[in-house]
């Protein structure tokens, strides 16, 4: 990354300089609801005219007219909004003036490049919402930009910068400024705050969102470069005599164990596939992209493993054993229909009340088995402790007709 600015002469006085200043104007969606999906959306700002980012006293600044004022309103630059944010995330000011004069002097001016401030605090560390609410949300609202972007991260992570940089060295060409220890004042022309999103894992096409049609598929192809993926394609049966499809099975050290997973790998082996079992944290994320860029077919049970589809050759096929417990909207919404979304073919199979270690713990007529809905209605917290902890453990014969149908789905 090159250096993206350089500081003012400070002798130079405002009239020296003086040229005419865009007027300045602001918009911020505010739409929390999204029709058939209960998550609200994050306040996304955007802000143009003379903009001055402020770390130091965590504010943007806007010159704009008194009676368009925006003063007042605080935001928090992630891509995910609920009630367990707050304590996570920094919260940004927006402030304005009637008058350039009245801001703090500009230390840093950016010219015409366009800047975008943004959070890596909530729930980052955990690879579905480092992708959900962080990743794929940037590539949304920085893409148009081809690079020509200033990105200043709040709740600042050297760890998790350093472990997306071939990402955000695609998405900018700029250092990042860390806005946590940065005293300078920032000038623009044009400021985002907060990021734009869709849902978790997807990209569709929005009037004002996503005016330009962004997709997942380009957000992949984004990350086979980031990572220098080779494969775009699956082996399809019978290219290559003898060569037998690969499989991934991403296995779990804590809840939602795939018990018989060695009985698993068997099995599929004997159906036709040359399979691979490993954990997503067994390498670094470029080795673990490779591994999975290089398989036709990734088998896990529901959780952010899954997330890792996001590395597959396109048509490649995503098998998702979904939990007992009401979990089939979840494994639908947050891994199914992003697979689609991303032009891979995609399997669920869904356990009985014999597969999964429940039933060692809670006796039959417990709402877990008579009601799951019922532990849903009780908030996260209960699904947490109760469904999510299950470990389950496959009926191998009512489990190889998906494996088969895997098989098939390579041969179209």
């Amino acid at each position: 990354m090159d250096g993206s600015y350089s500081k003012s002469p400070q002798s130079a006085t405002v009239a020296e300089i003086e040229v005419p200043k865009p007027k300045g104007s602001i918009s911020c969606d505010d739409k929390t609801k999204d029709e058939g999906f209960p998550y609200a959306r994050p306040i996304v700002c955007k802000m143009s005219g003379d903009v001055r980012i402020a770390p130091g006293s965590s504010s943007v600044i806007l010159t704009m007219p008194l009676y368009q004022s925006a003063e007042g309103r605080r935001v928090r630059p992630y891509a995910r909004h609920d009630d367990s944010l707050p304590p996570l995330v920094r919260e940004v000011a927006i402030k304005t003036v009637a008058n350039g004069s009245d801001a703090p002097e500009c230390s840093v001016r950016h010219g015409d490049i366009p800047a975008v401030v943004f959070s890596v605090g909530g729930y980052t560390g955990n690879f579905f919402h480092d992708m959900s609410d962080v990743l794929i949300p940037l590539y949304l609202t920085s893409f148009q930009f081809k690079g020509r972007v200033q990105f200043f991260v709040t709740d600042y992570k050297q760890w998790w910068v350093k472990k997306y940089k071939p990402i955000l060295q695609r998405l900018s060409r700029y250092d990042i400024v860390d806005f946590d220890s940065n005293d300078d004042v920032h000038c623009f022309h044009h400021v985002i705050l907060g990021l734009v999103r869709d849902r978790d894992l997807i990209i569709r096409r929005h009037r004002t969102r996503n005016p330009k049609g962004h997709s997942m598929v380009g957000f992949k192809r984004l990350l086979r470069r980031a990572y220098g993926l080779r494969r775009d394609r699956p082996l399809a049966l019978g290219e290559n005599p003898g060569k037998k499809p690969r499989m991934l099975i991403i296995s779990r050290r804590g809840t939602r164990r795939l018990l018989n997973l060695h009985q698993v790998e068997a099995m599929a082996t004997l159906v036709g596939f040359d399979v691979t079992v490993s954990e997503a944290r067994d390498n670094g994320i470029k080795r673990f992209a490779e591994t999975v860029n290089s398989c036709d077919v990734l088998v896990a049970v529901h959780g952010a493993g899954l997330t890792n589809q996001v590395f597959l050759p396109a048509r490649a096929v995503v098998v998702q054993i979904v939990p007992w417990g009401g979990m089939e909207w979840m494994a639908t919404n947050f891994y199914g229909e992003p697979a689609r979304g991303m032009g891979l073919r995609y399997l669920e199979y869904r356990i009985t009340g014999e597969e999964n270690s429940l039933a060692g713990r809670y006796p039959r007529d417990h709402a877990v088995f008579r009601d799951p809905m019922a532990i849903h209605a009780q908030g996260w917290k209960a699904l947490a402790e109760v469904v999510m902890t299950q470990d389950v453990s496959l009926d191998l014969d009512r489990f190889r007709p998906t494996l088969l149908r895997a098989l098939d789905l390579l041969q179209d």
